[in-house]
Order: structure tokens, then sequence, then C-alpha cells
């Protein structure tokens, strides 16, 4: 679940459910690097270019076959408790409790 980090940033966890501050877009977190792992290239194509050294998500957006990556502060929990709609749910997650998704363990590919 949520913690901080050194008071500054949210952390999310696999299957919290966030939304993008900018963007506006629900979803659900898959897996966590604690850095931009993408290389340069990616990186400059990006087009608000944020801080590469934070956690960094990536997040299957609701009402798409999207995942995206979004960085710890553009993103912000989503208290709706309401589910997400993706085609690779069943995939990485076996449950939804308490307004959050259960991780299974199907490894992300890197």
């Amino acid at each position: 679940m949520i913690s901080i980090n050194h008071g500054l940033r949210p952390v999310f966890e696999p299957g919290d459910l966030v939304q993008h501050r900018r963007y506006g877009y629900r979803g659900v977190v898959v897996e966590r690097d604690e850095s931009c792992l993408a290389d340069d290239a990616w990186y400059q194509k990006n087009q608000t270019q944020p801080d590469r050294q934070q956690p960094w998500y990536h997040v299957l957006v609701n009402h798409s076959s999207i995942c995206t990556n979004a960085t710890a502060e553009n993103l912000a929990l989503d208290t709706s408790g309401l589910p997400v709609e993706h085609p690779l749910l069943a995939q990485f997650f076996s449950a939804f409790q308490e307004g959050a998704y259960v991780r299974n363990d199907a490894q992300w590919p890197r």
C-alpha cells in the first residue's frame, strides 16, 4: 500500500489504484522502478522529462490497452475504490480486494 518516500513523494505498490495529476487517467500500478530505466533516446522523447531519479511506475490505464510509465510526482492515489478495466489485468493480478488489486507472481517484462 502507499507510503511516503523521505516525506517528499508517495511510493505506490503494485496493485494500488492511481490517477495521473496532469492527464487525469486512472490506472493500476503493475510494477515500480526506483528510477527511470529507459534509455536516453526514450527519455528525450518524453514531452515533460521529469526527474529520472525518483520512482517510476508501470501503470495499466483504465478503459484502454495502454500501459504507461509515470513518475511518483505525477501520480496521486485514486480513492474511488472502483476497479480498472484493462486486457492485461488477469495476467498480473489475481483479485480485486478492498479497493486494490492483488499482484500475482507473473514477471513484468523488462
